[in-house]
């Protein structure tokens, strides 16, 4: 994500059995969401159903506690039982009969509608969602280490195309002469990547050697979309090296839509015409477009297990951004980018705030969290492959990557894979600039 922060994909049909865990907090992991929705293209309003299948992670929990959102749930059961639902602005509680014992299954039952407060927009005839999956269904927004199969089931005027997470599995006549598309993801993905959108797209296809390429226009505008994207084979092709492994599902989707959005989902991305045309200047380096789809790796593929952690999603996709630069535009674009997040570190600093990559307290401002998640994690990256050498460096990036595809990461993973490449003891470095345990002395004169 570029233009929104978060509180903040087989071979690659990565079907890598990565360990689920549940988020501390809420006492329970989430194994499948089946979602059921009927969204009004007009007005964003959404209704439908929801199945959550989930076990417990802790002896005698008396609730399930999701994220809040705006919908009215009704018609809650547990196996079957009735429950007590409770909403808040904190969140949405469902209160259970008896205690849910460690390690028992459970399906969760219920009824939602109402009209999302974020998350959801209208544009050209169609609708899409972007970050907030959270207010347009129950999940939990703020557990990325908790990844869960999706079931999408989409209720839609007939003659509209969808896209969803993972693959399109049917499309069919349903009652009220609407037509279900369904979708079902192909691994466990974190909640906050769930995204649908659903239109009259104007379709480019680009196959490719990684997969299947499309770009949509949502804009209601004409626009060339093998142009805007025509960097995006190389880039593709440039990040599936890096990785070790190739494009996510073998294919990728790119769609096109008015104003600034620039968001990844768990199989498309959302890439808003403003940010394009601001672009345009310097039509060599297509920021955003390399940085969302360098997250179909780097934050989709492997996902930071708690948001302390989210350097690893921000810093990896702004620092490869850069390295394409680099492979694209030469060396000096590839300084400047480096420059660039000099600047914004140097400004956070000036204001007497900066912290360690894990650091895990409040945010003075987005810009501050950004200066450090995004830029600092990129100059991390950028010092870390000077003192490592390149073979080195993307050995060991290869490796982290290839190890936890599927699954869920830890600043202690990203280290270990670096150490393990390199045959060296990486520890005062990493306590410099991604635990804080040492002063930050030694990293002055490389940012």
């Amino acid at each position: 994500m570029r233009q929104s922060l978060i509180f903040l994909l087989a071979i690659v049909c990565v079907t890598i059995a990565a360990p689920i865990s549940a988020s501390p907090e809420t006492g329970f992991e989430v194994q499948q969401y089946n979602v059921a929705i009927r969204p009004n293209l007009q007005t964003t309003a959404v209704s439908g159903t929801e199945t959550i299948i989930l076990r417990g992670a802790t002896e005698g929990l008396k609730e399930l506690t999701f994220s809040p959102n705006a919908m009215r749930i009704s018609d809650a059961t547990l196996d079957g039982k009735a429950l007590e639902v409770r909403s808040d602005e904190q969140a949405i509680t469902f209160l259970l009969p008896r205690p849910l014992q460690k390690g028992r299954r459970a399906t969760l039952r219920f009824r939602f509608e109402g009209v999302p407060k974020r998350g959801v927009t209208a544009a050209a005839g169609g609708i899409y969602s972007s970050y907030f999956a959270c207010d347009w269904m129950v999940c939990l927004q703020d557990s990325p280490g908790d990844k869960a199969h999706l079931q999408l089931d989409l209720l839609l005027p007939p003659g509209l195309e969808s896209l969803g997470v993972g693959r399109a599995n049917s499309v069919s006549p349903a009652a009220d002469g609407l037509t279900l598309h369904r979708w079902r993801s192909t691994r466990p993905t974190s909640p906050y990547l769930y995204a649908f959108a659903a239109g009259k797209f104007a379709r480019y296809t680009n196959d490719t050697t990684q997969g299947r390429l499309s770009y949509l226009n949502m804009t209601g505008a004409d626009a060339d979309l093998p142009k805007l994207f025509r960097e995006t084979p190389d880039m593709v092709a440039f990040f599936a090296d890096k990785a070790g492994l190739p494009l996510p599902d073998r294919g990728y989707v790119q769609l096109f839509v008015p104003g600034d959005a620039a968001q990844e989902s768990a199989s498309f991305s959302l890439i808003g015409k403003a940010v394009l045309d601001a672009e345009t200047s310097d039509p060599g380096t297509a920021w955003v477009i390399a940085h969302e789809l360098a997250h179909q790796y780097w934050g989709n593929l492997v996902t930071c297990a708690t948001w302390q952690d989210f350097w690893l999603n921000e810093g990896i996709a702004t620092f490869m951004t850069a390295a394409w630069t680099q492979h694209s535009a030469g060396e000096d674009a590839y300084q400047q980018e480096l420059n660039t997040a000099r600047r914004r570190v140097a400004r956070v600093r000036e204001l007497g705030f900066d912290k360690p990559l894990t650091w895990g307290g409040k945010y003075p401002t987005l810009r501050a969290r950004r200066a450090v998640q995004y830029s600092k994690g990129a100059l991390f990256l950028a010092h870390l492959r000077e003192q490592l050498g390149d073979a080195t460096f993307w050995n060991g990036l290869k490796q982290f990557t290839q190890k936890h595809a599927g699954g869920t990461v830890t600043s202690k993973d990203f280290q270990t894979a670096m150490e393990q490449a390199s045959g060296k003891d990486l520890s005062p470095m990493f306590g410099e600039w991604v635990y804080g345990i040492a002063p930050l002395n030694s990293q002055n004169s490389s940012l």
